[in-house]
Formats: C-alpha cells, structure tokens, sequence
C-alpha cells in the first residue's frame, strides 16, 4: 500500500487523477487532486479534486448529484499519476456526457471502431431494454414473452451445438459460443442478474482458491 506522502505531487502540489468507469472500464474524466483532496476521497470513497479554475477543494456530485463512489485507487510506477476506479450515479462531464472523451482527434477505421463500441455490458442493457419494452420483430422481445422455459430450452440448444461444432470447426464453435452467451445474458436478464454479480462470484473463488494454494504452501 502506497502512503499518499509518497506520491508525486507536481510544483503546484497536484496529481492527475484518471478516473475510470469500474464496472466497462471506460475512461469517464481528467482531473487533478492535492494532498488534502486525495485524502477527503479516501475518507469519504467519493472523488474529491482540486479545481484549478476555481483554486479550491471540489467534491464531484455535490451540486450535481453525479457522484462517483470510489472501488480503487492505483498509482503508476513513477508514482505521480493515478488510476481512480468508480461506480459513477451520473454523467461525467459538465456538459452532460457519460465520459469527458466523446471528440476524436484521430478516428478509427469504420469496422474497426464497430467492434470497438461493442461490450458484454452495452448487450447486456440493450436486452433489459427489450424486456422492459416490448419490440414486435424483436427475437429478445420474444424470448421474454414466451418466459423462462423457453429461455431454458434455448440455453440447452445452444449448448449442445457448442459442444458438436467444437468437436469439428474453431470458427463454428466461436459462433456458437456467441449465440450461447446471448441467451445466458437473457436468462440473467429475465432473473435480474447482473453481469457484475457473476464476476463477483468468480472473484471470490479466485481469492479462495489463492488462499488454499497458499496455505497448501504453508
């Protein structure tokens, strides 16, 4: 654990904090703490910065309600930067946005940046959508009008072909792995499960199989 006297506060006695969306990984805003500030966001797990425009102590959300609750905080090898990781209750930025990081200053190719906007958490809200309202046309619409067995009976289908294409192609199976996956996330949908409550669980056997190792060390 690094104490926050060992850190690397500039001439103006300010460090740059990255913060960082912890649940997609995004990067939400840039800004920069002092001493005391860093120390009020440990005490309260709430960003606290120095605002230079204002040259005073900012605690993000106070006028806003857009508050961000701090799960980590890392610094960088030279130790003069940090890694501030949150659940955010709102935007970022001052303008409203999810994350200040919204213009681009050199694009990306277009099929590349498609696959690039694509994540698991981005499906996963797209298809709590369709359950709350209902799409005609929509598979994921109709998956949830016809309920739980059906969801069920998919899953089985599905795991079935990931099992046959794996005997057989590495592209087929990739396929149906993705269609597998899908309807998991349905299935996680429709019993109010959140992909964060699934890497929970898988975290937790991850310190407890560490634990076991080590004391099997002991």
């Amino acid at each position: 654990m690094v104490e926050i006297e060992k850190l690397k506060f500039n001439s103006d006695g300010l460090i740059p904090a990255i913060v960082i969306d912890d649940d997609s990984g995004d990067v939400l805003m840039l800004a920069y703490m002092s001493p005391e500030s860093l120390k009020i966001s440990i005490e309260k797990k709430l960003t606290c910065f120095w605002s230079r425009s204002r040259n005073k102590l900012w605690l993000k959300g106070e006028t806003s309600g857009n508050f961000q609750h701090i799960k980590e905080i890392k610094t960088d090898c030279d130790r003069d930067t940090l890694l501030i990781y949150v659940k955010p209750d709102g935007a970022a930025c001052h303008l409203g946005n999810y994350s200040c990081f919204v213009d681009d200053v050199l694009e990306r190719e277009q099929a590349e940046h498609e696959h690039k906007k694509f994540t698991l958490c981005g499906l996963m809200e797209l298809i709590k959508g369709r359950k709350e309202n209902k799409v005609e046309g929509s598979y994921t619409s109709y998956l949830f009008e016809k309920g739980l067995d059906k969801i069920l009976k998919k899953i089985g289908e599905e795991s079935s072909e990931v099992i046959i294409a794996a005997k057989n192609d590495r592209k087929e199976t990739i396929y149906e792995i993705s269609d597998l996956i899908y309807h998991m996330l349905v299935l996680m949908a429709e019993m109010n499960i959140e992909i964060k409550d699934v890497i929970k669980e898988l975290g937790s056997r991850h310190v407890i199989d560490k634990k076991v190792k080590q004391e099997k060390m002991a």
